[in-house]
This record gives C-alpha cells, sequence and structure tokens, in this order.
C-alpha cells in the first residue's frame, strides 16, 4: 500500500532541483534529488561534489528512505565547524516529512565570516528555503523485500531486481553471503519473490 502519510520529491532520475541564498557575500547552493536509498543519496553527493569541485564546501543531509522515518538518514558538516552545517540540515529534513532525498548545500565563501550561530541559521534557511517551493507527490505502491544469498551468486539476483524494475536499498555481507534489501513494486511482489526462491 502507498503511506501517504509522507511525500517524494516530484523529480526524475538525474534530476536537480536547486535554490541559492546569497548571506553577507557567502553563496549558499542548494541541490535537491530524488534518492532511494543509500546507495543513490551516495551518488547523488558524488555527481554535485563532481560539478561544484572548487567550492570549498559540499555539506549535505539525507532522508533516503520513509519521510516518517529515520533508518537511513546521514549527514556532514564538510569541513565546517562541528554540528553547524550537516546537522541543522538534517533537523529540518526530517521534521519535513519528505522521504527519499538528498540535500547538498554548497558554500562559495564570501570574505564575512558568519561564526556559527549564523553557519547554522543559513544552512538551515538554505534548507527550509528549497523545501517550500520543491515539487513533491505520494510515494509509489512499492513492496520493500530481503534476501540472503551466496556472494557468488549476488550477480543472478541483481539482474532479478533489474528485470523487475526494482533498486537495491542495502547489502550487507556475512561471511560468504549477502543479505540484500530492495523495493520493488508491490504488484510484481510476489511474482519476484516466487523468482527468487529458485536461487537457493
Amino acid at each position: 500500500m502507498s503511506d501517504g502519510s509522507y511525500k517524494i520529491p516530484a523529480l526524475n532520475d538525474g534530476e536537480i532541483y536547486r535554490n541559492e541564498l546569497v548571506i553577507k557575500k557567502s553563496r549558499f547552493i542548494c541541490s535537491a534529488g530524488h534518492t532511494r536509498g543509500v546507495t543513490e543519496a551516495e551518488n547523488f553527493l558524488a555527481k554535485i561534489r563532481q560539478e561544484f569541485a572548487d567550492a570549498r564546501h559540499n555539506c549535505y543531509a539525507f532522508n533516503a528512505g520513509k519521510g516518517n522515518e529515520t533508518a537511513f538518514i546521514g549527514c556532514s558538516d564538510d569541513g565546517e565547524p562541528k554540528g553547524t552545517a550537516g546537522r541543522p540540515m538534517l533537523n529540518v529534513l526530517v521534521h519535513s516529512g519528505i522521504g527519499e532525498i538528498t540535500l547538498v548545500v554548497t558554500r562559495y565563501f564570501g570574505g564575512i565570516l558568519l561564526g556559527t550561530g549564523g553557519l547554522v541559521r543559513a544552512y538551515q534557511d538554505s534548507v527550509k528555503e528549497i523545501l517550500t517551493t520543491l515539487p513533491l507527490k505520494d510515494p509509489e505502491n512499492i513492496a520493500e523485500l530481503s534476501f540472503t544469498v551466496d556472494v557468488a551468486r549476488m550477480h543472478l539476483l541483481e539482474e532479478l531486481v533489474r528485470k523487475y524494475k526494482g533498486r537495491i536499498i542495502s547489502r550487507d555481507f556475512t561471511g560468504i553471503s549477502c543479505n540484500f534489501r530492495f523495493a520493488v513494486n508491490a504488484d510484481m511482489a510476489s511474482r519476484l519473490k516466487k523468482e527468487l526462491e529458485l536461487l537457493h
């Protein structure tokens, strides 16, 4: 069933939604992406870091799962004073009720020091402002499954998940096996489960 208690970004795969604030001559460029799972969040972050490779700071916060849960969250100050960027960004994001999202705030220093309180406000405001205009939609009717497979047969599982247009959320290696968590359209979940059973 679709969980209407939270929203997700109405963005296509790879699409970047962006907003910029200028505070005391420093530029705060906030980039948002629809990221389902930690791997997609990491890939989005890498993409923004590459685009703004000359920036001193690319601070981020993500909630790669449901908007009303905190199982797949993360953040980083990326060189800013501890606690002035990532955590304040994440606090705003977690209370927004939006899931499957990664936010990266790129800062270009303008020559005027903001102080720790000023930095906290600037990073929070960057997130608050982009979330007021970010297009949103209800989450898809998705089922989450987990399955453990021998490492030697991982590629077969990955092929099946791709075949059913699913996405891998996480991989947890334990010796010679790997536990996969993945999401797939709920209508296809039972068929995928039957094929997965053949891997044992």
